[in-house]
């Protein structure tokens, strides 16, 4: 597989603690909207995020730098499977101040690494590839509808 991650950003019109407190609740990328988790990402923790129409991933919180990064590891090709090396990509988010304003970046990597068919992890990146534009569209719709 040539392609090993997948890196995407936004500019959101709205502070860095605004973002933060989105992108802080582990799984926000795939879990149902409906179902906010109200938790805040704690290094080492896990939960599962839930998700009526692509099923449930377990996700672990791996990194926090208050204010400017988070990473979590998800099993998004393996969904109900408990984690582990080989089902697992890690997803970074990263907040950086632009004015009044926040850039956030995404990173996914570890597709080359999953278990299985090349024909998975090509899917998998693919899916994800096509899924992070939406996710970060979201974000900034509902980050800066909640600025208002």
């Amino acid at each position: 597989m040539s392609e090993r991650l997948i890196e995407r950003e936004t500019l959101i019109a709205a502070p860095v603690d605004r973002v933060w407190s989105l992108v802080t609740e582990p799984g926000f990328w795939v879990a149902d909207p409906s179902s906010p988790s109200g938790t805040a990402a704690v290094e080492g923790e896990s939960t599962v995020a839930k998700n009526a129409e692509y099923g449930s991933f377990p996700v672990r919180v791996e990194k926090v730098r208050p204010q400017t990064y988070v990473a979590y590891r998800w099993a998004s090709a393996f969904p109900g499977e408990e984690l582990s090396e080989n089902n697992s990509t890690l997803v970074e988010f990263t907040l950086t101040a632009e004015g009044d304003k926040t850039r956030l970046r995404v990173v996914e990597s570890g597709f080359a690494a999953l278990a299985g068919s090349e024909d998975l992890r090509a899917k998998a990146h693919s899916d994800n590839a096509d899924g992070w534009p939406q996710v970060l569209d979201a974000v900034k719709t509902r980050v800066e509808a909640s600025s208002v």
